[in-house]
């Protein structure tokens, strides 16, 4: 599995796992899940342009 496949998927977890805690109403486990998701995203975007790069 690749950087970025390992990335995607938890991406996914930190997604569902922020779900799960607005649905408990945890709303500081949310904004900490959030900004976990949004590092990671672009961990994510940041991995894609490389592969694009290295492709060319």
């Amino acid at each position: 599995m690749s950087r970025g496949d390992e990335l995607k998927e938890l991406a996914s977890d930190l997604s569902h796992a922020a779900e799960k805690a607005r649905r408990l109403g945890l709303p500081t486990t949310v904004y900490l899940l959030s900004m976990a998701l949004v590092e990671v995203r672009e961990a994510v975007s940041a991995t894609d342009e490389g592969d694009d790069d290295g492709a060319a």
